[in-house]
């Protein structure tokens, strides 16, 4: 049914451009032969075309339609469309700041929780991605990203039958793979197309793109390297003016994104929120045996107690869900030590995540691992709760960041603390601004114990 869909899909592409490539023989003299010749070399292009929509279909899903994550903890792959939760978008007017860190820290103090976004401005993702010609989706890390951008060309792929209710045929690409300046998103789809067999990729491609075939995914913007990064988004403008008539949909970190794009239409997905917590864990102990001794809804109902309100705080974070789950799947108990869990959060954070997603990452100091990174960390979180202070101040964490660079890497004391900042803040999503007049900065995985 799905390679149907992607026929229907193509089949508009395909019809003018063999007519082309494969016209009357010139020079022939018996009309009659000319037109046998023509309907069966247009017969064995389209034969081919189909053959190529079926393997595109399939390599589509087998690169994209798999999530495996963490594979010490992950052994077997799971189906995207199996555990995936529909994805909620904020608007702008529902990323709370705070114009003084007073209020910053009563209105945390009165709630006693760290989501920072106004419930009532959620809007469905799918919904918004329907009805959007460019997009750019915003978050943190491990906020779920991708895995929207990769569900998007799943429910493309089912033609009118998916949620997109579209005829475009989705081209996932990872902008990370722009490692030099001889950038070609022309020959990056054609390539798409070719590896799967299509005959004449490079003018099918072309095709598509002038008839406004294609939804193309750009996949994490923040995950150019920084050496490259003005020179690709130049390169995407001027691909989006050029080809104007097909779906843009991209994806950036918050802390990275600068409105590059002047077209797309700027969304944040929202942390989870209690609904889509536990639509996500019956999703994942889904199994017969999970269903006859009710696993989820043990795990639900632990989640819900009121000391084990931290792990439920980490559960907002769809990456941080998945490795709650894991080890629950496990060990079928809940980790007792808040100090281990929130320790192996940071390592994924810091480590595991980009690890895993293979991404080139400019050092943000010489010498500055994440181990001494993790040390930073805690001291910052130490000496505010000595205070009693739940956030803290650009200037003050600059300062702490340029004195602990002297004294462990012997850095010069002129060193530029706030651009070491910037790097924390967009490479790893551990710290997040909250006060935009006075710059005031959350450790998001602080804790009070």
């Amino acid at each position: 049914m799905r390679s149907t869909m992607l026929e229907s899909a193509i089949g508009g592409i395909t019809v003018p451009v063999f007519e082309k490539l494969w016209g009357y023989v010139a020079g022939q003299t018996q009309e009659a032969r000319q037109q046998v010749e023509q309907v069966e070399q247009r017969q064995k292009a389209l034969e081919q075309v189909k053959a190529a929509s079926q393997e595109y279909h399939n390599k589509y899903l087998d690169r994209h339609g798999q999530v495996k994550i963490m594979p010490g903890l992950m052994k077997e792959p799971l189906p995207l469309d199996s555990i995936y939760t529909a994805v909620k978008f904020l608007d702008e007017y529902s990323l709370r700041y705070f114009a003084t860190p007073d209020a910053l820290e009563q209105t945390y103090r009165e709630k006693g929780q760290r989501r920072f976004q106004a419930d009532r401005q959620r809007h469905d993702g799918m919904s918004v991605a329907k009805d959007k010609q460019h997009l750019m989706v915003l978050g943190g890390p491990g906020i779920g990203k991708s895995t929207f951008l990769r569900k998007l060309g799943l429910e493309a792929l089912k033609g009118q039958a998916g949620q997109l209710a579209c005829e475009q045929i989705p081209v996932f690409i990872e902008l990370k793979t722009f490692r030099d300046s001889d950038i070609d998103l022309n020959a990056v789809i054609a390539q798409e197309f070719a590896i799967c067999g299509f005959p004449a990729a490079e003018a099918f491609t072309r095709k598509a793109l002038n008839q406004g075939k294609l939804l193309i995914l750009l996949d994490g913007l923040d995950e150019v390297p920084t050496r490259n990064l003005n020179l690709v988004i130049e390169h995407i403008e001027a691909f989006v003016t050029q080809y104007n008539r097909n779906t843009f949909v991209a994806s950036c970190r918050t802390a990275a994104y600068q409105s590059c794009f002047k077209r797309f239409t700027d969304v944040t997905i929202a942390d989870f929120d209690d609904e889509q917590i536990e639509q996500f864990i019956r999703r994942w102990f889904s199994s017969d045996l999970d269903q006859e001794v009710e696993t989820a809804s043990r795990y639900w109902k632990m989640l819900q107690k009121a000391e084990n309100k931290a792990t439920k705080e980490l559960a907002q974070t769809p990456l941080l869900l998945t490795f709650l789950c894991l080890i629950y799947d496990r060990s079928q108990i809940l980790l007792s030590n808040r100090s281990t869990l929130y320790g192996k959060a940071l390592d994924i954070l810091l480590n595991e995540w980009a690890a895993d997603k293979r991404l080139e990452r400019d050092p943000i100091y010489e010498g500055f691992h994440p181990d001494l990174e993790k040390v930073l960390l805690s001291k910052v979180a130490y000496s505010n709760f000595e205070e009693d202070r739940l956030f803290f101040s650009k200037p003050d964490i600059t300062d702490r960041i340029t004195h602990f660079l002297a004294d462990t890497l012997d850095a010069p004391k002129y060193l530029d603390g706030e651009a070491v900042l910037t790097d924390i803040e967009v490479q790893q999503g551990i710290l997040v601004e909250r006060a935009r007049r006075r710059r005031r900065l959350e450790l998001s995985l602080q804790t009070d114990c």
